[in-house]
């Protein structure tokens, strides 16, 4: 192992309803690595389960950081576990995953590759690991694509990093304030931050040599509702997209009986002043991004 990934490494894994998925996970964090090699931090957001019990009653876990939140939501549930970290780099992990030995060296080597802001792995499913996605892309109706493997398996720049695993360094997650705060819920968090890293001058790859497994469920452990879905997606299109593609969201979503309602709140949440903020700091415009990574939309 190469000294400069000692405690490079803080894993945030929010967590709700998860049942034993956190243990597993946990689990396949510490027989990957040891423990005084990798910072920890579980941020258990209102779970009703017990979930995270196993964490206060077995010594094993002691090193774990637990931090309680009630319905924060992913974003702000891993800006909370984000502002406690003390890593070099930041690593966003779902609760459902498992992860292969040396897994954190092999990360911390590629941040030290020229250019790299934020990387993720390969990620397949737990029950189907030759499933396989490399990073993902929009299609025409922007809905989120994964992308083959790249040639020769090298490590390549990609349009949006899947959530089940993203690490970035601490830094440039500061710069970029973090997850969207103003999310609800669930949704989007992943592509927005990607999109914005991008926007903002930053550069993102997938490692296809580093492979997770991750659990695909057709249903969540929580309360999901489409409006909370769709106000994300508004909120991502007014924050970055130009007027004509945030028509284009508006007609996508107009047949929802309270399209009109969802929009009205996701203008009162703030979304056209951060809209202003961020196109002044952006070093490119949503144009170029569809361009550069050959997006219809």
């Amino acid at each position: 192992m190469s000294s400069t990934s000692q405690m490079a490494l803080s894993v945030v894994i929010p967590c709700k309803n998860e049942g034993q998925n956190l243990k597993m996970t946990l689990d396949s964090l510490f027989a990957a690595a040891p423990i005084n090699r990798v910072e920890y931090i579980v941020v258990n957001d209102g779970s009703t389960d017990n979930c995270c019990d196993f964490i206060k009653e077995n010594n094993k876990y002691s090193e774990v950081k637990l931090i309680s939140s009630s319905g924060l939501g992913v974003s702000r549930a891993r800006n909370l576990g984000a502002a406690s970290a003390g890593g070099k780099y930041l690593v966003f992990c779902d609760a459902h995953i498992t992860v292969p030995a040396g897994w954190q060296d092999d990360l911390v080597d590629i941040f030290h590759l020229d250019g790299v802001d934020a990387v993720s792995p390969a990620i397949g499913a737990l029950d189907k690991p030759d499933a396989t996605g490399y990073g993902q892309t929009w299609d025409e109706h922007l809905q989120v694509v994964w992308l083959p493997p790249p040639q020769q398996m090298k490590i390549t720049p990609v349009p949006l990093l899947p959530g089940g695993c993203v690490a970035v360094r601490r830094d440039v997650f500061q710069q970029v304030e973090g997850f969207d705060g103003g999310f609800i819920a669930w949704g989007h968090e992943d592509v927005e931050f990607s999109l914005r890293l991008w926007l903002f001058g930053y550069k993102l790859f997938i490692a296809p040599q580093i492979k997770i497994l991750h659990l695909f469920r057709k249903k969540h452990p929580y309360p999901v509702k489409m409006d909370h879905f769709l106000y994300n997606m508004l909120r991502l299109a007014y924050s970055h997209f130009k007027n004509e593609r945030i028509e284009k969201i508006l007609k996508l979503i107009d047949a929802v009986d309270n399209a009109k309602k969802i929009n009205q709140g996701v203008l009162k949440g703030g979304a056209l002043k951060q809209r202003s903020k961020f196109l002044a700091r952006r070093r490119h415009d949503d144009d170029w991004f569809m361009e550069k990574f050959n997006i219809p939309f």
